[in-house]
C-alpha cells in the first residue's frame, strides 16, 4: 500500500514537473529575443522582438490547427501523424500537458531562424514562413524521432531536442540567410566583384545579449529535464546540462584568446549555447565525461561556424545562429553515437562507440541526421521560393538603411527616453567601417549619399516633407569630417568661390582601419578619431551648391564620411568696416 502511495505521489510530482519544464521552455523565448536584439543593432530592435513574440502566438494558431495532429496523430507509415481535431472535439480526455509541452518546443524551433535572417527581412515573410515552420515542417520530422515515425522505430535517439529542433532551425536558418544575402557593408568588394574584407556589425547592448544567454541556459534545465522520469535520471540531465556548456565557454574563452589575442565576449555567450545544443541530444544517456568532450567539441566548432560563414561561405548571420544550432545540434546528434552509456540513470540499453558499443548507435544517428536534415532543406528551400516570388523576403536597400523599426512598425526607437546612440543614428555617422556598397560618388545612389553625409538643417528650414530648404538669405554650413578629407572639401570650397572658413580639430567615436581589434574573430577598427569642424557663411553662394560640393568631397561609400548641418543666420558684422549682413560677406565668397 505505502509502495502504491509513493508512486501516485511521485507520478503527481513528475506531472507537475513536466509542466514547470514547458514553462521554463516558454520563457526561453525571452532569452532568444534578448540575445537576438543585444547582438544586432538598435534601429532594428523592436523588430526583433516582435518577431519572437510573433514566433510562439502564430506557432500557437498553426499548432492548434494542424501541427500537433501531424506530430502525435495516429501514425501513418512512420511517416506522418494523422491530423485530428481532439482539442475540438474531445476536449475532455485530451492530453493538455502533452499538447503545451510539445508547443513550447514547437516555437523555439521557428526562434532560431530569425536570428540569421535578422536586420533586414521583412515582417510579413518572416510571419509568413515562421506559420510554415510550426505547421508543417518541424511536426512531420519530430513525429519521425518522437511520435513513434520511421526514425523512433529504428532506435535513434534525441532526447530534447538536438536534431529535431536546434539542427532544424540551424539548416532553415543558414538557407534562410544565403538566400536574403548579407546587410548592406558587411561585405567588401573589389572592382572586380570579389570579396577583400569582412566588416564587424558589433552588437548594440551586450549586456542585454548575455542576460538572455543566462535566461536560455536557466531555461535549458526544464528544456532537457522536463522529460525525465526518476530523480536520479533528473540529477544526471541537470548535470550534463551544466558540465557541457561550461566546457564549451571556457575553451571558447582559450581559443579566441589564442587566436585573436584577447577572449571574444560575445563568442564565448555563444558557446554557453552552443554547449547547450550539443548536449540536449544526448543528456539522459551520457556520463559527465562525455559531457565534457561534448562540451569542449562545441567551444571550438562555434568559432569555427562563425569563421566559416564569414570567410567561406560568405553568409551574413548577425547573431552565429548557424555557428550555435546548425552545426552544434549535428555535432550533439553524432555524439549520442558516441558518448552513450548505460551507466546514466534510466539508459538500459543505447552505448556509444567509446563506450564498447560499436558503430550501430552511430550508423542510426548519422541516418537519422541525413534523413532529417534532407527533409528540412526540401521544404524550408521551397517556402523560402515561393515567399520570395510573391511577397519578396528581402526589405528595400532605404528600409534597411533607416532601419525596421521604424519602417516596418512605426516605431522611432524602441529605447525612447534614452540617450542610446545607435549604429544607425548617432554612431552610424561617425563609424567609417560600415560601407554602404558603392565607393564612388559618381556610381552611389541618392540615398547612399544621404546617408554618408547627411544634412541636417533647422527645423523651419524643413519642407512638409521633412526635405532641408534654403530660403533666407544668409547662412551657416557646418561640416564635420575625417581629417584626411579636409585637403579636398577646402579645395571644392575654394572652386566654389568661398575662401573664407572656421576650421577647428574636434574628437569623434568611429572606426579606424588596422587597430587590432576583434569582434566574433572579424578584425575590428579603433575608435576616437580626430575630426574636423569647418564652418563658412554663404549668401550669394547657393547653399544647395556648396552642401552638393561638400558632399562630392567627403563621399567614400561608408557610413560615417560627414554630416552636414545648415542654419539661417539673422545678422553679420565685419568688425574693421563695420559693414553688415550681404556687404559684410563679400570677401570670403
Amino acid at each position: 500500500m505505502t509502495e502504491e502511495i509513493l508512486s501516485a505521489v511521485t507520478n503527481e510530482v513528475f506531472s507537475v514537473w513536466f509542466l514547470i519544464g514547458a514553462a521554463l521552455v516558454f520563457w526561453m523565448q525571452a532569452g532568444f529575443a534578448m540575445v537576438e536584439a543585444g547582438f544586432t543593432r538598435a534601429k532594428n530592435t523592436g523588430n526583433i522582438l516582435m518577431k519572437n513574440l510573433m514566433d510562439f502566438c502564430i506557432g500557437t494558431v498553426v499548432f492548434i490547427l494542424i501541427g500537433f495532429g501531424l506530430l502525435f496523430g495516429e501514425d501513418v507509415v512512420g511517416i506522418i501523424g494523422k491530423p485530428g481535431f481532439d482539442i475540438f472535439t474531445n476536449y475532455a480526455n485530451f492530453d493538455w500537458s502533452n499538447f503545451v509541452f510539445n508547443l513550447v518546443f514547437c516555437a523555439t524551433t521557428a526562434t532560431i531562424v530569425s536570428g540569421a535572417m535578422a536586420e533586414r527581412t521583412r515582417f510579413i515573410s518572416y510571419c509568413v514562413y515562421s506559420g510554415v515552420i510550426s505547421a508543417v515542417i518541424y511536426p512531420i520530422e519530430a513525429h519521425w524521432i518522437w511520435g513513434g515515425g520511421f526514425l523512433a522505430q529504428m532506435g535513434f535517439h534525441d532526447f530534447a531536442g538536438s536534431t529535431a529542433i536546434h539542427m532544424v532551425g540551424g539548416i532553415s536558418a543558414l538557407i534562410g540567410a544565403a538566400m536574403l544575402g548579407p546587410r548592406i557593408g558587411k561585405f567588401v568588394k573589389d572592382k572586380a566583384g570579389k570579396i577583400v574584407k569582412v566588416n564587424a556589425f558589433p552588437g548594440h547592448n551586450l549586456p542585454l545579449g548575455c542576460l538572455g544567454c543566462f535566461i536560455l541556459w536557466f531555461g535549458w534545465y526544464g528544456f532537457n529535464g522536463a522529460a525525465a522520469t526518476s530523480v536520479p535520471q533528473l540529477g544526471s540531465i541537470f548535470l550534463t546540462t551544466t558540465v557541457a556548456p561550461a566546457v564549451a565557454t571556457v575553451v571558447c574563452m582559450i581559443f579566441t584568446w589564442i587566436k585573436y589575442g584577447k577572449p571574444d565576449v560575445s563568442m564565448c555567450l555563444n558557446a554557453s549555447l552552443a554547449g547547450l545544443v550539443a548536449i540536449t541530444a544526448p543528456s539522459d544517456v551520457t556520463d559527465c565525461f562525455g559531457a565534457i568532450v561534448i562540451g569542449a567539441v562545441a567551444g571550438v566548432l562555434v568559432v569555427f561556424g562563425v569563421w566559416l560563414l564569414d570567410n567561406v561561405l560568405r553568409v551574413d548571420d548577425p547573431v552565429g545562429a548557424v555557428a550555435v544550432h546548425c552545426l552544434n545540434g549535428i555535432w550533439g546528434t553524432i555524439a549520442v553515437g558516441l558518448f552513450a552509456t548505460t551507466s546514466a540513470p534510466g539508459n538500459d540499453s543505447i552505448v556509444g562507440l567509446f563506450y564498447g558499443g560499436g558503430f550501430r548507435q552511430l550508423v542510426i544517428q548519422l541516418t537519422g541526421f541525413v534523413c532529417v536534415a534532407g527533409w528540412t532543406a526540401v521544404t524550408i528551400t521551397i517556402a523560402f521560393l515561393v515567399i520570395k516570388a510573391t511577397l519578396g523576403l528581402r526589405v528595400t536597400e532605404e528600409e534597411e538603411i533607416v532601419g525596421l523599426d521604424s519602417m516596418e512598425h512605426g516605431l522611432p526607437s524602441a529605447y525612447s527616453g534614452f540617450a542610446i546612440q545607435d549604429i544607425s543614428m548617432a554612431m552610424e555617422t561617425m563609424d567609417e567601417s560600415v560601407a554602404l556598397g558603392e565607393g564612388t560618388y559618381e556610381a552611389a545612389s541618392r540615398l547612399q549619399i544621404d546617408k554618408a553625409v547627411p544634412v541636417v538643417a533647422e527645423s523651419g528650414d524643413l519642407d512638409v516633407n521633412g526635405v532641408p530648404i534654403f530660403n533666407t538669405g544668409m547662412h551657416k554650413i557646418t561640416i564635420i569630417a575625417k581629417l584626411a578629407r579636409f585637403d579636398t572639401l577646402k579645395k571644392a570650397m575654394n572652386d566654389l568661390g568661398v575662401t573664407g572658413m572656421t576650421v577647428t580639430q574636434v574628437m569623434g567615436c568611429g572606426i579606424q582601419k588596422g587597430a587590432g581589434e576583434y569582434y566574433r574573430g572579424v578584425e575590428m577598427d579603433a575608435t576616437l578619431l580626430p575630426k574636423i569642424k569647418v564652418e563658412v557663411i554663404v549668401s550669394k553662394i547657393p547653399v544647395e551648391t556648396v552642401v552638393e560640393a561638400a558632399k562630392k568631397a567627403l563621399y567614400t561609400g561608408h557610413i560615417g564620411d560627414g554630416k552636414i548641418f545648415v542654419y539661417n543666420v539673422l545678422k553679420v558684422v565685419k568688425v574693421r568696416t563695420g559693414e553688415e549682413d550681404y556687404k559684410a560677406l563679400q570677401d570670403v565668397e
